[in-house]
């Protein structure tokens, strides 16, 4: 539950949410530590772990070499002698390097173990697009992570969401994803000065509205919120639910806001093809069908690797423009 302890309010950007969220952790339990590459003395490439090597010492925050598997299955390791580590893996792209030790290794050691065993583990990593780094540094895989029984998966698309739920997820007995998006360390957000956390598989309702629902989450919800103010401003008013965790996903919120609004647009930065936001449309279609008036859209990535022109980044991913557009196919379909 989400703890009373809130002091001042401020407001700070998203990679210093992530960096509180650390450093308390860190403080709190001293089984918990990091490792990654270029995250001690560096920072970080996001910034996200500044100062955390003078504050911990070198033992408790580590780079590592350029081996993701290897160090990733150290981590593993540590985990299942009860430590409590935060692995940083820089770009999400890079997680192809390390899919045997999370899916076949980390995911399932519960289950095999009969339960007598866990993987407190949290693989920190950054998606999306943005700032023209090509196709290899550019992709949203959090449907992959979606797909594999036993691991947990957050994408928060605010400071205050990304503090409450790192938190969360250090403290989860099992190996969560974490997936963070490059153009939102630099967004600032209310923060507030003391201890708080958010339960993994709690969707917020970033906005009220009570003509359309827009699903979205990550990088895809501050575009959506763009959207929303011009939608109200021409009669069309957008209730914008963020599910926060994919897994667990917070069903209840996205039904309960479904029956209100009678309309669903769902939008996601991943290729449309095989994305999260076809099963969020499938538990819709079976659990609230009686109360949607017309079929809930996706609107989604292109099914192309993202191209390294700036011009052409964007035509990849929706836009506040694409999401109006599909705002209104939704509301006036017949």
């Amino acid at each position: 539950m989400v703890k009373d302890v809130l002091i001042e309010k401020r407001e700070i950007m998203y990679r210093d949410a992530l960096n509180e969220a650390l450093k308390e952790e860190m403080a709190r339990d001293d089984k918990v530590f990091i490792m990654g590459e270029g995250i001690a003395q560096r920072g970080g490439s996001y910034k996200v772990t500044v100062g955390l090597l003078e504050q911990f010492g070198k033992k408790r925050v580590f780079d590592t070499p350029i081996s993701e598997n290897g160090f990733t299955g150290a981590g593993i390791g540590a985990a299942l002698t009860g430590m409590r580590p935060v692995v940083e893996i820089l770009f999400i792209d890079f997680t192809m390097l390390i899919l045997d030790q999370l899916i076949n290794q980390a995911a399932k050691f519960r289950f095999m173990s009969g339960d007598t065993a866990s993987v407190p583990l949290v693989l920190r990593t950054q998606g999306g697009v943005g700032n023209g780094l090509a196709a290899q540094h550019s992709q949203s895989l959090e449907a992959l992570f979606y797909h594999i029984p036993g691991l947990k998966v957050v994408m928060p698309s605010t400071p205050y969401d990304a503090k409450g739920l790192l938190k969360a997820a250090i403290r989860c007995d099992d190996p969560v994803i974490f997936i963070e998006h490059k153009l939102l360390y630099m967004n600032k957000g209310e923060v507030p000065g003391g201890e708080y956390i958010i339960p993994l598989g709690q969707a917020d309702i970033k906005r009220t509205g009570t003509d359309l629902t827009i699903i979205a989450w990550s990088g895809m919800v501050p575009k959506v919120m763009q959207a929303a103010e011009i939608l109200a401003k021409e009669g069309i008013s957008a209730e914008v639910v963020d599910p926060r965790s994919l897994v667990p996903l917070d069903k209840m919120t996205i039904i309960n806001s479904v029956k209100k609004t009678e309309h669903v647009l769902i939008v996601q930065e991943a290729a449309r093809r095989g994305g999260v936001g076809s099963d969020i449309s499938s538990i819709i279609q079976e659990e609230a069908f009686d109360y949607i008036d017309s079929p809930v859209k996706i609107l989604g990535g292109l099914n192309t690797p993202c191209p390294f022109n700036l011009n052409l980044e964007k035509v990849v991913i929706p836009q506040v423009e694409d999401i109006i557009r599909a705002a209104k196919e939704v509301i006036y379909a017949v």
